[in-house]
């Protein structure tokens, strides 16, 4: 359903509203208008068909047909039915757009490492929507299916894919700065996914077993330049001769322009609940897993983020010593990305700068300037305020780094609640393990560098600077790298002040660490 749907969209996206009578002459005009986006070709091999069928049109796209156009294609074997919309337009100027998508499709071919295959199948998939042209969007649709089944095999590795019913929704509203706002919602129930690799040359073979009662997908965009977007699309199949493209390469740069910044902000989350990874050391789990992602459309200050959480984490036991378990986290937050990421100045530059008619269409001088000017506008990688919980420990951490020059400048602020039980823990370990025995000194010094919070947790903060230096808790823990002087060892009489009596204080008494770039510096409380 993921795969179709969008394909299905993409189709209907493209078609206006027409007169409410359905006729051999409404779909002549809609055929003329699909070819914008797909072309003429689509049509005259079969691969797009509008007929006029049961009061609506129905654009029927054939796959096979599309694959048996292709000039290269190398398929033992392809089979797979026309896929049908059924579209009628409504007295508001909208379309009623609606399919059964129940489908079943399977190919063969002879890959680099040997046959590869694969087969699928959609039970009872349903689509309803509406979609509206001044928009260029579908203002609402949901859509169903009750099973599906995929396989694919290849030389080292097969896998089998099984879900049970799902539903999905989307709807779209104008932008109040142009273009389209939508939301989307899935939801599949008891996802399973059986993964087998045998690679001899490596050594691999074990299979992964993944499962989850109910995978939720929720999706939503602010201003999705969805016109703008088909304007390419239907300017790339108008010009696919690079002679006419080169001639109109003006346009190109308008309609790209005109399509920033493509969308103002698109935000995702896959989320499974109850998941579990079977594996041959043991069963992997959560009772609450999700990802997020987050990105900023072409702007001068956008900002990127990514979110990893996870409740009740479970490992197998078997596979860890018994001291592990108070230290393994069983809850996780983890929150990262960018910030102050100019895109826009980057995307306006190349494209008033790009010349189909030179090779390259951006020269290599250009683009090395390009780059320096992002670096100049200091991007950000942020740490977001992120957690690994077990029981009463709790370590917390955030931050930014920044790249002024060579080497990066950063900041990390880390707090930690109930490190004596970490402590106590590295404790026991040390009875029975060596390199714990080592780590244990470790643990009691970073413990010593901490500073103590109103609420008892310990907290560190570390800054890296660009010169090398590193600090904690405002104590010199590293001084700045050593400046490389290019004329050292020109002097013959250079380095000779010692035996002349003179002092000669950057060669003087290592106990300071002054003379080691900071490696031995000793720490300034």
């Amino acid at each position: 359903m993921k795969r179709i749907l969008p394909l299905a969209f993409a189709l209907a996206l493209s078609a206006p509203a027409f007169a409410q009578t359905v006729d051999n002459q409404g779909a002549k005009e809609l055929s003329d208008n699909l070819s914008r986006y797909f072309g003429k070709q689509a049509f005259d091999k079969g691969v797009l068909k509008v007929s006029v069928e049961g009061g609506a049109y129905k654009i029927a796209l054939d796959i096979k047909a599309l694959v048996n156009a292709l000039p290269e294609q190398k398929l033992l074997k392809f089979d797979m039915a026309p896929y049908a919309l059924m579209v009628k337009p409504r007295s508001d100027g909208s379309w009623d757009v609606s399919s059964n998508f129940s489908q079943g499709a399977s190919f063969e071919l002879d890959g680099p490492e040997g046959r590869q295959s694969m087969e699928f199948t959609i039970k009872d998939g349903k689509l309803t929507s509406v979609y509206d042209p001044a928009l260029a969007a579908f203002t609402n649709a949901t859509s169903s299916l009750a099973g599906m089944t995929m396989t694919s095999r290849e030389a080292k590795q097969q896998a089998d894919v099984s879900t049970g019913a799902g539903t999905a929704t989307v709807t779209a509203t104008k932008s109040a700065n142009g273009g389209v706002d939508f939301t989307a919602t899935q939801k599949v129930s008891d996802f399973v996914e059986k993964i087998k690799i045998d690679d001899p040359n490596s050594g691999m073979n074990f299979p992964l077993t993944l499962k989850t009662p109910e995978l939720s997908v929720d999706a939503k965009g602010k201003g999705v330049r969805t016109k703008p977007l088909l304007d390419l699309l239907a300017f790339a199949v108008a010009n696919e001769d690079e002679t006419k493209l080169k001639a109109n390469q003006a346009e190109l740069k308008s309609l790209m322009l005109a399509a920033l910044p493509v969308w103002e902000r698109v935000d995702g989350n896959y989320g499974f609940k109850d998941f579990e990874v079977e594996s041959p050391v043991g069963k992997f789990g959560a009772a609450q897993f999700s990802t997020a992602f987050g990105m900023d459309g072409v702007s001068q200050n956008g900002k990127l983020d990514y979110t990893i959480k996870a409740t009740g984490l479970t490992i197998p036991r078997q596979t860890l010593p018994e001291w592990t378990a108070a230290l393994l986290p069983t809850d996780i937050d983890l929150n990262f990305g960018g910030a102050n990421i100019d895109l826009d100045t980057m995307a306006k530059k190349a494209i008033e700068a790009f010349d189909l008619n030179k090779n390259p269409p951006l020269s290599d001088e250009f683009g090395k300037a390009l780059v320096a000017d992002f670096k100049a506008k200091n991007p950000k990688v942020v740490i977001g305020h992120s957690t690994l919980k077990n029981g009463a420990i709790e370590v917390a951490m955030e931050g930014e780094m920044t790249f002024p020059g060579e080497k990066p400048d950063a900041t990390v602020t880390i707090d930690v609640a109930g490190y004596d039980k970490i402590v106590d823990a590295l404790k026991e370990a040390a009875k029975s393990d060596e390199q714990m025995a080592q780590a244990f000194p470790f643990a009691l010094a970073v413990k010593g560098f901490g500073k103590t919070l109103p609420d008892g947790r310990l907290e560190w903060m570390i800054n890296t600077k660009a010169d090398g230096s590193v600090t904690v808790n405002g104590a010199m823990l590293k001084g700045p790298d050593e400046v490389q002087d290019d004329s050292a060892g020109q002097d013959d009489n250079s380095g000779n002040d010692g035996a002349n009596g003179t002092d000669d204080s950057t060669g003087g008494d290592d106990s300071d660490g002054g003379d080691n770039g900071g490696a031995g510096a000793k720490l300034q409380p």
